[in-house]
């Protein structure tokens, strides 16, 4: 397949059966892929000491005798389903050759001929690698910074050209930025990178991504593309810090609570639980002292939230937290930032200007 045939497939959304192992899937596939295997975990182990131990043909007849009616029914069941749902889509393996071509004969003798992307996983892999650098390199983004709480995601969020960098990574990117949904794979991070990067680049105008550190939790962003953030133009929100205090209850307690529902716990319970293992995180970072005090003004909260169903206790916590340890290590992080701030001004003056300035 051409670099413009791959393009197409991630323009189009092209749905893609991987017929991989499924320890092979969970270590990085596309947003696009679902995973029907040839062989499972163990049958992938067994033919691949096959082909070191004898070669390719006794993996290949090792593999066919693995295949047993049984197990054979149910992949090309599993196969034609997906095909019925998916008539525009493709099938690959690693590298497009021996897992997807048996496939593909399996399905034909079922009656099916469904189209293989040549090159598999590691030529539609290597193109979205290909495709990051090219979109850090030439997309004009454009940097949304600000303190902790001042509303950046929203922001991403409503901006009509834009790179989620936390919601891709489904993590807010502070010791509090768990959101209850697993992190993807650092590969799968990438891969979703750069399909947004290809979609964006059809089309002129500025995309806005949100200042992140090196990590969001377990994600780490590319290294082309933080470099190509650090060096470009920003807006800057500013934003009163009760105002931001507010903004975090409401995203990390009223809004997080219905996740904990259905638990051993009470909601407010194993809520209060997780906020008080995340601060635990910041201990040696704050201090003995004002972690031991700030932890006992979460319990406090925690319990009014309890008792009551209030989250107003929370507002003095967060608001300690922000003077006292986030805005300050923003601040020095953006003491190190040389670059030009295009706009700065309040949450929805920002958005005004985004929304008016987008094409650049």
């Amino acid at each position: 397949m051409s670099p413009d045939q791959y393009r197409q497939l991630f323009l189009d959304d092209t749905p893609l059966m991987d017929v991989r192992a499924p320890v092979e899937f969970s270590k990085g596939a596309f947003p696009a892929a679902t995973n029907l295997p040839l062989l499972d975990d163990r049958q992938r182990e067994l033919v691949g000491t096959e082909y070191k131990r004898a070669g390719q043909q006794a993996a290949i007849e090792l593999g066919w005798r693995l295949a047993t009616d049984e197990v054979r029914s149910q992949r090309i069941a599993a196969w034609r389903e997906f095909v019925e749902q998916n008539p525009q889509g493709c099938l690959y393996c690693f590298r497009g050759g021996l897992r997807s071509q048996t496939t593909r004969q399996l399905l034909r003798e079922a009656g099916v001929d469904y189209p293989l992307v040549e090159g598999g996983y590691k030529g539609l892999r290597n193109y979205l690698l290909q495709a990051l650098d090219e979109g850090a390199g030439q997309l004009p983004l454009v940097v949304i910074s600000g303190h902790t709480g001042s509303g950046k995601t929203e922001l991403i969020q409503s901006a009509p050209r834009a790179i989620d960098l936390e919601g891709i990574a489904h993590h807010r990117g502070s010791s509090f930025g768990g959101t209850g949904r697993p992190q993807p794979a650092q590969i799968d991070f990438e891969n979703r990178i750069a399909v947004d990067m290809i979609k964006l680049s059809e089309a002129p105008g500025r995309v806005f991504v949100e200042d992140e550190s090196r990590l969001v939790g377990r994600c780490a962003l590319p290294p082309v593309l933080q470099e190509a953030m650090q060096a470009a133009p920003r807006v800057l929100v500013e934003e009163p810090v009760e105002a931001r205090a507010r903004r975090i209850v409401r995203d990390y307690v009223n809004e997080a609570l219905p996740r904990f529902e259905g638990g051993e716990q009470h909601p407010a319970e194993a809520l209060g639980k997780s906020l008080r293992e995340s601060l635990s995180r910041l201990q040696k970072r704050l201090g003995g002292l004002r972690y031991q005090q700030l932890d006992e003004q979460l319990q406090a909260a925690n319990r009014a939230l309890a008792d009551s169903g209030s989250a107003e206790a929370y507002i003095p916590v967060v608001m300690t937290l922000l003077t006292d340890y986030y805005d300050g290590m923003y601040d020095h992080l953006m003491s190190k930032r040389q670059t030009e701030v295009l706009f700065r001004g309040s949450l929805q003056d920002v958005e005004q200007w985004i929304q008016h300035n987008t094409r650049g």
